[in-house]
């Protein structure tokens, strides 16, 4: 679904993606994992079209989509999610999903003069399936209420909501769990197993919680300075000494332990 191919990209003298190579294959759940600085989140801005690489290129299905623009992208089925969710905060949690759709009818002057049943009849059945999204995310108490309102794993649900609005061919998800109390972040886990297993979603997932990469993802990619460290299934990664290395010095690659403020639900500093 993904090929990156060869692609570099440097901030003055930073090279913060440097020669890199990775494949997401079509129905995967891809992780993509590395200590900070590594590179991760301007791969994935270079994938989603936010930065255009120095060098190198990027392929969607097949398609060179390198330099594309992020709105251009989301009309190929390239979506994205962020470590600090964006909302429309004084929206409803309910229009945040309406609005996802593109090419409503009722965005044009014109058709909101000349064509109104067609305009109702098209909002109507955005509105109905925005409600059935709610509903399967386990959000529809909190259709009324404004987005801004919300904690920020329900923030994080919403995200994934607006991804399921439209036909998407691939999602990349940045830092899934940043924010996300356990529980929540367990019913989240499975709703993204259940979009991929029934609905053939493909995910790429930046995330530090090894928990949740062991449980989610194959394969798993590892990233350091820039560029691609190993790929393999969780197992492998945690038994590679350069792996242990580059993540914490030489110490050992742990799983995230619950800390009593995630067992609260409050959101971690």
């Amino acid at each position: 679904m993904i090929v990156v191919d060869h692609v570099s990209k440097h901030f003055g003298g930073i090279k913060a993606v440097n020669d890199c190579s990775i494949t997401v294959e079509t129905g995967s759940i891809t992780g993509v994992i590395g200590p900070n600085g590594a590179g991760k989140t301007t791969l994935f801005n270079i994938i989603a079209g936010v930065y255009k690489p120095d060098s190198g290129k990027v392929l969607l299905d097949g398609v060179d989509v390198t330099g594309k623009k992020p709105h251009e992208l989301f009309a190929l089925g390239l979506l994205r999610t962020f470590q600090i969710a964006h909302e429309f905060s004084n929206m409803t949690v309910l229009e945040n999903l309406m609005v996802v759709p593109p090419e409503q009818s009722g965005e044009h002057l014109v058709s909101s003069w000349l064509r109104w049943g067609r305009v109702q009849g098209e909002e109507r059945r955005v509105r109905e399936r925005a409600e059935e999204v709610l509903d399967s995310l386990r959000l529809g108490h909190l259709t009324f209420e404004l987005a801004g309102n919300l904690s920020g794993g329900q923030k994080k649900l919403l995200e994934l909501g607006r991804t399921m609005m439209t036909d998407a061919k691939v999602v990349l998800l940045d830092e899934l769990g940043a924010g996300v109390n356990r529980t929540l972040l367990g019913e989240l886990a499975s709703d993204i197993e259940r979009l991929n297993r029934d609905h053939g979603y493909t995910f790429c997932v930046i995330e530090h919680d090894m928990d949740l990469i062991g449980r989610l993802c194959d394969p798993v990619i590892v990233m350091a300075e820039g560029s691609v460290l190993m790929q393999g299934t969780m197992d492998e990664i945690k038994k590679n000494d350069d792996v242990i290395e580059a993540y914490l010095g030489g110490g050992v690659l742990k799983k995230k332990q619950p800390s009593a403020t995630d067992a609260t639900g409050a959101h971690p500093a």
